[in-house]
């Protein structure tokens, strides 16, 4: 008699209690080519983008540039930079970075540009300088609507990243490719979950920073510190004025 035919999430349960290094080894992989291409994206973008709130007609161009990368096809852009890169994670990174350009610089260049400019007087009048005024009013005040930039780019980095194996890069998509090519869905699987699961986990944990240094959010977390603060001197304040009016 043949052995009974075994489930889908039985081949996967199997599958992964079998390969759970190599699965680790290329989430490991996955992390580092996503986060070497968002911090190049970073490094690239921010002081880009705070350059062209300086210069208006040099903005739209440039940001006109990094829309265009956005239209070319994942697998089309990679096979470009063959013939610069090679085949390998070189040429997977420099991909990532050309996808994750524009919400970064969008998001940066729009976040300063709507920074009051009652706000910027302000700071003048105080005596600030162009510096003080870039570190202490506009990037704090544009730092929510930055950080949604840089979620967006890290959620589109991760998810094309898996495309990396295609060109010889390592990653979760080499597990995906391999499944497809062998036509086993676990494999498929074992390899897309992990790159989902770290996908949402970059997503809400920026989300959440996002909320955080959010202008609205953060006046109101301070005014109940200012709050609470007021109410704890009051009380040390009561038993002093008691003791007075005693002593009237």
């Amino acid at each position: 008699m043949f052995p009974p035919e075994r489930t889908f999430w039985e081949l996967f349960v199997t599958y992964v209690s079998g390969n759970w290094p190599r699965i680790l080894a290329l989430t490991g992989q996955h992390v580092m080519i996503s986060g070497i291409a968002i911090c190049i994206t970073l490094l690239i973008c921010i002081p880009l983008g705070i350059v062209l709130t300086k210069r208006e007609k040099l903005a739209s161009v440039v940001i006109g540039v990094a829309n265009v990368f956005q239209t070319i096809p994942s697998l089309a852009l990679l096979g470009f930079l063959i013939f610069v890169f090679g085949i390998g994670n070189d040429n997977a990174i420099c991909a990532l970075v050309l996808y994750a350009v524009l919400p970064v610089l969008q998001n940066t260049y729009t976040g300063l540009r709507n920074v009051s400019p009652v706000m910027i007087q302000a700071a003048r009048g105080m005596g600030m300088t162009e510096t003080q005024i870039l570190l202490k009013v506009q990037l704090p005040l544009a730092r929510s609507v930055i950080i949604a930039g840089i979620r967006v780019a890290t959620v589109w980095v991760i998810g094309t990243a898996t495309l990396a194996s295609a060109i010889g890069g390592g990653g979760l998509g080499k597990l995906i490719f391999a499944g497809l090519g062998a036509l086993r869905q676990e494999v498929v699987l074992a390899g897309a979950l992990p790159a989902t699961v770290l996908a949402l986990l970059a997503d809400q944990g920026l989300k959440m920073l996002q909320n955080h240094f959010e202008p609205r959010r953060r006046a109101l977390r301070l005014a109940r510190k200012y709050a609470a603060e007021e109410s704890v001197r009051e009380e040390k304040d009561v038993p002093g004025e008691e003791m007075v009016r005693h002593e009237m």
